[in-house]
């Protein structure tokens, strides 16, 4: 898999943003895609070194909708999220600089 397939896009949440200012970035990533795989995507795509990486995969949520017909549930997707974590000495991921 390329880089570009591994890597879907970056996860910017209110906790996310907190771990900015240690070099800890997050990203939604393929569900087949390893550890080893993700970090070599995010030290390619950003030039930068990854000490780490942590991944969980996320359970889609439950959602239900009132219409005419009835009542309808359904699920939105499970997906899998990467937690990255940069070396001291490698620089900081210049999209994430611009949003602290």
């Amino acid at each position: 898999m390329e880089a570009s397939e591994i890597i879907i896009r970056p996860l910017l949440t209110e906790k996310s943003y907190g771990g900015i200012q240690n070099k800890i970035y997050s990203f939604i990533v393929a569900k087949d895609a390893n550890k080893v795989e993700i970090a070599r995507a995010v030290e390619t795509m950003f030039n930068v070194e990854v000490a780490k990486v942590n991944t969980l995969v996320m359970k889609g949520h439950k959602k239900s909708q009132n219409t005419r017909q009835g009542r309808t549930e359904g699920r939105t997707s499970d997906y899998k999220k990467a937690i990255v974590t940069l070396t001291e000495k490698s620089k900081p991921i210049a999209f994430f600089e611009s949003l602290s």
